[in-house]
């Protein structure tokens, strides 16, 4: 099997990054989790991969950092 990466601009990175930033204020802190295991269900089934969504969830958790005292 033969898997393709495809790599965002980081302009498009950016911006998807503030829009992420952005949804996730909206939702509030109490649905927080929610949207964000939701969203990444949608972006699990665009990839199509089980394997691939694994591995990107385990990316995503390895060397999380912790939060600063002025994110609260």
């Amino acid at each position: 099997m033969t898997t393709t990466t495809t790599h965002l601009h980081p302009d498009a990175r950016d911006r998807l990054y503030a829009e992420c930033a952005r949804a996730i204020s909206e939702a509030g802190a109490e649905r927080e989790s929610l949207f964000l295991a939701r969203l990444a269900l949608l972006l699990f089934e665009q990839v199509g991969d089980e394997a691939r969504c694994r591995a990107a969830l385990a990316d995503a958790l390895h060397a999380l950092p912790v939060p600063s005292l002025s994110a609260s």
